[in-house]
């Protein structure tokens, strides 16, 4: 086996989306995770400098296959994808057997079926005989078949959202996260089907002691970024008095650092971290339970 054999078996193979909705965010946690990717700009695979992982930048109905057939050794890809394709191969008889090692805190959105505003709807028994266009037709089926619905599955690749006012369907099944492009079409969201978020899988074959230790690391890094996502730490002065009221306001904090204060027994100095977002009302409350000298810091990297 040559070098360049040996080299490419220990460095691991991680797809992403080319462009998309999970693109972006995947690059900037594997970016706080460390990797620094070296890429031209049209190339379909980057080059981890600093770590030994590369990345394939595919579509994203492609990723649970190349893992799934270990081509990749790791995806980031919606949970909205990976069940439709799981469904997709139990309809040829074919189980899934990539192996979902972290549900991920980005690209959350929902899978929803949405009708034409002012259309009657009284539950999911009102789409029975309509036509309903997706590019999730078995997670639709899967729905419909839940709910006893009999409805006719449209299939699309695109642009689902205009396909009522082209006269091809009565309703669609489509992904939602802000809900601006169903207003934009005249579209009212009614029943959610699936609620998604990012995920990270693996291959179901054996990886090597190496790449197994360095997904390892990769999994730990990537619950530090993820725990202090929203994380912020909090300094301030306080009475020793309002200590109750204080660590009652902060928020999502477990346990504060107590710290006297030179020349002020009746005030200490609190430090916490605080795994929640931290908006202006808190501090507000905190000032009017007594605090003093608060000061808010952004934390870059945690692991417990």
């Amino acid at each position: 086996m040559d070098r360049d054999t040996r080299e490419r078996d220990t460095r691991l193979k991680l797809a992403v989306q080319k462009s998309g909705r999970l693109t972006d965010p995947s690059l900037d946690m594997l970016a706080r995770c460390g990797l620094k990717l070296s890429r031209g700009k049209d190339q379909l695979m980057g080059f981890g400098e600093n770590m030994p992982l590369d990345v394939l930048f595919v579509r994203d109905d492609d990723i649970p296959d190349l893992v799934q057939e270990d081509v990749c050794d790791l995806g980031l890809v919606g949970l909205n994808v990976i069940e439709e394709k799981r469904l997709a191969l139990a309809a040829r008889g074919i189980r899934a057997t990539f192996e979902c090692l972290r549900l991920l805190d980005f690209g959350r959105c929902r899978l929803s079926i949405a009708v034409p505003e002012g259309a009657e709807w009284s539950g999911a028994a009102s789409l029975a005989g309509k036509r309903i266009a997706t590019t999730y037709p078995n997670l639709l089926a899967q729905f419909l078949a839940r709910q006893g619905v009999a409805a006719q599955i449209v299939t699309l690749s695109g642009a689902v959202e205009i396909a009522p006012r082209l006269g091809r369907a009565d309703a669609i099944c489509d992904l939602v996260s802000t809900g601006s492009t169903l207003a934009a079409n005249h579209l009212e969201e009614v029943e959610t089907v699936l609620e998604s978020h990012a995920v990270l899988i693996r291959t179901p074959v054996a990886l090597a002691p190496v790449k197994t230790e360095w997904v390892e690391r990769l999994l730990m890094r990537i619950e530090g970024v993820q725990q202090v996502r929203e994380s912020k730490y909090i300094m301030l002065h306080a009475p020793r008095s309002a200590l109750a009221e204080i660590r009652r306001l902060l928020p999502g904090s477990e346990s504060p650092t107590i710290i006297p204060l030179e020349g002020h027994p009746d005030k200490v100095a609190i430090h916490a971290v605080c795994r929640e977002n931290v908006f202006w009302e808190t501090l507000e409350s905190l000032k009017r339970a007594g605090a003093s000298a608060l000061l808010v810091l952004p934390v870059e990297k945690m692991l417990a």
